[in-house]
């Protein structure tokens, strides 16, 4: 598992107990004894007006399509979680270097480092 990797994996409701298998957007390496990763949302529901932390992908694009997504997505760089490495259970794709600098342009523009 590396920052830029899609995975399918367990990522907890905001507002109730729970976790949904959903795609993530992993943005850390694997860290400490627990061997947690840092990731963020993604979704296919496109928000009507984008956050300054959204990132859209389209697969059918040259530049996404390593992303190996079914259809348009956004990952939404605000929406983060630390989940153990075995919540993930399939690996998607990856990011393009472009597009991985861009989400963590978004990460550290909303986090103001």
């Amino acid at each position: 598992m590396k920052p830029g990797e899609l995975y399918l994996g367990q990522f907890p409701f905001g507002d109730t107990a729970g976790m949904k298998l959903r795609p993530v957007l992993v943005l850390s390496v694997v860290t400490g004894p627990a061997d947690e990763v840092l990731v963020a949302y993604v979704s296919s529901v496109i928000p009507t007006i984008p956050l300054a932390t959204d990132l859209l992908l389209d697969p059918a694009s040259a530049e996404d399509r390593d992303t190996r997504l079914k259809t348009v997505s956004v990952v939404r760089m605000h929406k983060l979680a630390t989940i153990h490495r075995t919540s993930l259970s399939r690996f998607l794709g990856v990011l393009s270097p472009q597009k991985q600098a861009a989400a963590m342009q978004r990460l550290r523009s909303w986090l103001g480092l």
